[in-house]
């Protein structure tokens, strides 16, 4: 029996011939960074991944987990690929403490589909997440890479939300880190371990997590300016008062006038919780924006308001951005850095719009151009947008980018001394090297 034949049937005892992809037209879609895998499995349990992932390490075969692939353009091109692991068909909510405001749920389930449920159940609950590409983002693939929108401002990321999790080990081993209650414990905290870690110590399979309540009322505020330091110093103004909003987004007029604001630099506010409150933060920093020397004020509610986020979080989704790049730095160089960024594209001749989460220092940069763009120019325009996130005790990451170009370029920015930690834990948990091999930090 060749190779590949026997592969073909020991995935198809192990999960159904139905649930197994071996051809040639169809797998194509699974390929990653143009790498195609012997075959596409889909496991129904969470015992189907042991058995495969126990398999894999045995025969030294490369897996690469899977959601619905909305963030397989990130990270590095693997070393090597033989079975993309789909775990899609693994979607229960298997437990909704009402009362307790925690869920417990499964990878392959989408966010939009678990809101959905939440929103209609009891007084209405949510999740609060809100990475791009909600409406097809799976649970899993959200939490492996750490995902997050606007709204991380407020409510922060999976890091602080989850309780607990579930994961198969690269041995196939079953493994349960943490639960509905907090506990003091030494040595590592495996639940945030495995959050951001994009599959390489371990697959995971369940998450628990704690819920908040539906807020009663929203508005957006957007408050535009000509001038970027005015746009600047009313963000610092927000970050230093007792306002509170769930976002605050800074952007540059290509961003703006993509989402249909007026300005060359407006931000825009997500305002959430009793509809007496909202009001009186809309006028807040409304006056506040006046006093900045705002130019235009608009206030966005119903559906409106709710269509404007899904734009914003989106962003990439209608722009079809080729180059989508992700920089991080301390808060008070947000206004800074994204001139300092527009400055330098403009200088490169590459067109960009900019995005940032002005209250938590991260700026996302959205290339516009594909074949218009002089490879070695963006080459050089990364490594400086780099260097000044660096310089700001920060980093860049490269988020979306042609496949040819990530030879070329780190697309995890520059190193740190904790990416010693980081090889150290994947040679312990994953001595044989088979899950997504080369994606992560340092080539894990």
């Amino acid at each position: 029996m060749s190779n590949a034949n026997q592969l073909a049937s020991a995935l198809k005892e192990m999960v159904g011939e139905a649930n197994v992809i071996q051809d040639p037209d169809r797998i194509k879609a699974y390929a990653v960074d143009g790498m195609t895998p012997r075959a596409v499995v889909s496991p129904g349990n969470v015992a189907e991944v042991s058995k495969l992932l126990a398999y894999a390490n045995s025969e030294k075969l490369a897996v690469v987990p899977r959601g619905n692939g909305t963030k397989m353009a990130q990270g590095g091109a693997p070393r090597k690929l033989d079975m993309v692991l789909s775990l899609l068909r693994i979607n229960r909510i298997t437990e909704h403490d009402v009362p307790n405001l925690s869920l417990s749920v499964e990878a392959g389930i989408t966010l939009a589909g678990v809101q959905e449920k939440l929103a209609g159940t009891g007084k209405g609950s949510f999740l609060p997440l809100d990475p791009p590409y909600t409406d097809k983002a799976t649970i899993g693939g959200i939490i492996a890479t750490n995902g997050s929108g606007p709204r991380r401002y407020l409510y922060n990321t999976a890091r602080d939300l989850l309780l607990g999790l579930k994961a198969v080990s690269p041995n196939g081993d079953i493994v349960a880190f943490g639960g509905k209650t907090v506990k003091n414990v030494s040595g590592y905290d495996m639940t945030k371990l495995m959050i951001g870690s994009w599959g390489a110590l371990g697959v995971i399979t369940e998450i628990t997590t704690k819920l908040l309540p539906l807020p009663e009322a929203s508005a957006t505020l957007l408050v535009s300016f000509e001038d970027l330091e005015k746009a600047g110093s009313m963000t610092k103004k927000v970050l230093h008062s007792a306002l509170l909003p769930s976002a605050m987004e800074l952007m540059d007029g290509k961003a703006a006038g993509q989402l249909g604001v007026k300005g060359k630099y407006p931000v825009a506010f997500s305002l959430e919780g009793v509809g007496e409150a909202v009001d009186r933060q809309v006028a807040e920093i409304g006056e506040m924006g006046k006093k900045e020397g705002a130019i235009d004020l608009q206030v966005l509610k119903g559906r409106e308001d709710h269509a404007f986020w899904i734009r914003v979080r989106d962003f990439a989704l209608a722009l079809k951005a080729p180059f989508i790049l992700k920089s991080n730095f301390v808060i008070s160089k947000q206004a800074e850095i994204l001139g300092n960024y527009e400055n330098w594209a403009r200088a490169a001749g590459i067109g960009c719009a900019l995005i940032g989460h002005a209250g938590n220092g991260i700026l996302t940069t959205y290339i516009l151009e594909n074949g218009a763009v002089k490879k070695d120019a963006l080459i050089d325009l990364i490594g400086k947008f780099t260097a000044e996130a660096v310089k700001h005790d920060g980093n860049l990451v490269v988020e979306a980018c042609p496949t040819e170009l990530k030879a070329k370029i780190d697309v995890w920015g520059q190193l740190r001394t904790d990416e010693v930690v980081m090889r150290r834990l994947k040679e312990k948990m994953d001595p044989v090297g088979i899950l997504n091999p080369g994606r992560f930090v340092g080539g894990l």
